[in-house]
């Protein structure tokens, strides 16, 4: 068994719990209310920015120059496909250039960025891959879970047809033979971080569609403190 099969068996209970998670199905269905897209769109276009900056600390950190290059590729890949999607999504669900000067991050899409760099700078290249890798492979077999699912919604279309594309195909299978081959090279405590990245990662998916479906806040937000401060004064 490879190193990337065996991280995927360890994590399998966790991505069952995502592929089943009412976010993903109800997307599937064409049943999932707007709102929560529209904030998962926000949400994700945060963490995709940190995310190609992770990948290019994984060019600089690359140890051959064609490594280097190819992951300066999926950086780029990342700013130019992924981040146009959301550009796309934005414009047709009415985000406007406010609401991204006023947006806020939700404590879990804060945590996972904070995640993936702290296994980058603490790291080498093989803990960024193991803990970017979910992020690819999991939305890929996402879309060839709901490959057959016709959402009415055509936002949803697209998003179904983008994760589950040759083209997405190749850039995961690109991912996995690399950690397989830089696992194959370091020691067992290496591997056994690598792979706590991996499940960490993992959680930290299944979490993102929590927080977009519950629209997630942080515990304390500014009017709440506000509203709380203007009650406690008494004339």
């Amino acid at each position: 068994m490879s190193f990337s099969q065996l991280l995927r068996k360890e994590a399998n209970s966790i991505w069952e719990a995502s592929f089943h998670h009412p976010f993903v199905t109800k997307l599937g269905e064409g049943s999932l209310d707007l709102k929560c897209f529209r904030y998962y769109v926000l949400q994700d276009s945060y963490y995709l920015s940190h995310f190609a900056r992770v990948q290019a600390l994984g060019a600089a950190k690359a140890v051959d120059l064609q490594t280097t290059g190819r992951m300066a590729h999926h950086a780029q890949n990342t700013y130019q496909a992924e981040l146009s999607l959301h550009r796309n999504f934005s414009e047709k669900l009415g985000i406007t250039e406010k609401d991204k000067d006023t947006f806020v991050p939700a404590p879990t899409a804060y945590a996972y960025t904070s995640h993936l760099y702290r296994a980058a700078y603490e790291g080498h290249l093989g803990d960024i891959i193991a803990a970017i890798l979910p992020c690819y492979w999991l939305y890929y077999e996402i879309g060839e879970h709901l490959k057959e699912s016709k959402p009415e919604e055509p936002i949803y279309q697209e998003w179904i047809a983008a994760y589950g594309s040759d083209w997405f195909r190749t850039l995961v299978e690109e991912q996995i033979a690399r950690l397989d081959a830089i696992a194959e090279t370091v020691t067992e405590s290496d591997r056994e971080r690598m792979k706590q990245h991996f499940i960490i990662s993992s959680q930290y998916e299944y979490s993102f569609w929590e927080m977009a479906y519950t629209l997630e806040d942080w515990p304390v937000n500014e009017k709440e403190k506000q509203r709380g401060f203007n009650e406690g004064i008494s004339i």
